[in-house]
């Protein structure tokens, strides 16, 4: 049997940690042994059936006797852990891959996004950064467009889940709807500035001393030029925080510097089935395309998840396959006020609000 790598996951007990230490498991990574380290507070405690062969973790604290000898060293445990312990744990040998924003714009620290510039893991001196989750989902769609015709304006609109806050800002919410919805009140906002249940917050992130964005603004605009290596694209972002659990969306208006060859830029985003699925891309309007749809999914390169419902029942999806495109003038009514209407539903709507007057 190989050796296999040895792991770190630091951070083990927050949000993140706890889903890397689940998918390191799912994903059957070659690992031989993960060590969950975390704060002070935290240490002694165990976690159940996450290690590399489904054994209990004891979580450990970071000392320099408990970093030695890793292969791989997975960060989300804040800037502040990171910019002490992320060049302790290269010097001692190991590749360390950081969550957090505390080295993604060093001029020598790589922000990757594996779909879209792995190149850039070659000039790496034992740090990788990986990007804000807003800006990650955003330059896999974006990277073949600007490859294709180059991109001279973005003006993005993110609608940004609570889960990127962390575990408080989702009991927060939880607790906030229950109460709500079983009309009693609310206790005060700790997670947020003010009441994010049934609400929508207009800044995501906090805003620094004269500045006019807030950091998770900036944090698209940077990250979005290094990662396409363009740092003359124009960007305008408003990031909003919105009551869903998991699953950030984004609307992104784009201005090209030259005319795309296909037509409107679609195929060259989208790509035929078999790239699409390869980069982890769905569209133009995918069935997982809305935040609870995807929430619990996790895409692999090559291997597109499953989902739910008709995707999993051949004889469902056998029954869409067969079952007439008949679609309501008030469905039709309403793709067209969210999307332009192809002109195949333009006709749809044409034959179905023609003849005697109906109500919509």
């Amino acid at each position: 049997m190989d050796r296999g790598y040895r792991v770190a996951v630091v951070g083990a007990t927050g949000q993140v940690g706890t889903l890397m230490l689940e998918l390191l498991r799912e994903r059957s990574f070659p690992a031989s042994e993960i060590v969950a380290f975390a704060s002070e507070r935290s240490a002694g405690r165990t976690l159940e059936g996450v290690g590399a062969t489904g054994e209990d973790l004891v979580v450990q604290p970071l000392t320099e006797e408990s970093i030695q000898g890793f292969d791989i060293a997975l960060f989300s445990a804040g800037g502040a852990t990171s910019g002490e312990w992320a060049p302790r744990f290269a010097a001692a040998g190991a590749v360390v891959i950081d969550n957090s924003s505390r080295w993604r714009m060093k001029d020598d620290v790589p922000l990757v996004v594996s779909e879209v510039n792995p190149d850039a893991l070659a000039d790496h001196h034992g740090i990788i950064a990986n990007p804000n989750c807003s800006t990650m989902q955003m330059v896999v769609a974006l990277a073949p467009l600007h490859r294709e015709a180059g991109i001279e304006r973005l003006v993005v609109s993110t609608y940004q889940a609570v889960s990127g806050t962390g575990k408080r800002a989702v009991d927060e919410l939880l607790d906030q709807s229950h109460a709500l919805l079983h009309e009693r009140p609310i206790d005060a906002p700790a997670a947020y500035a003010h009441q994010i249940a049934f609400n929508a917050l207009p800044h995501a992130g906090s805003f620094a001393d004269g500045e006019d964005h807030t950091d998770e603004e900036r944090k698209l605009m940077n990250e979005t030029r290094k990662i396409l290596g363009d740092p003359s694209i124009a960007i305008s972002a408003t990031c909003v925080r919105v009551p869903v659990l998991n699953g950030h969306s984004e609307a992104v208006n784009v201005q090209t510097r030259e005319r795309p060859r296909r037509p409107r830029g679609r195929a060259v985003s989208a790509g035929d089935r078999r790239e699409r699925q390869g980069r982890g891309v769905r569209g133009p309007h995918p069935p997982r395309s809305r935040p609870r749809a995807c929430a619990g999914h996790v895409d692999r390169l090559g291997q597109p998840s499953q989902g739910r419902g008709h995707q999993r029942d051949p004889a469902r999806r056998a029954r869409a396959r067969t079952r007439p495109a008949r679609r309501s003038p008030r469905a039709l009514c309403r793709l067209s006020s969210s999307h332009p209407p192809s002109p195949t539903a333009r006709r749809r709507l044409t034959r179905a609000t023609s003849g005697p007057s109906r109500s919509l």
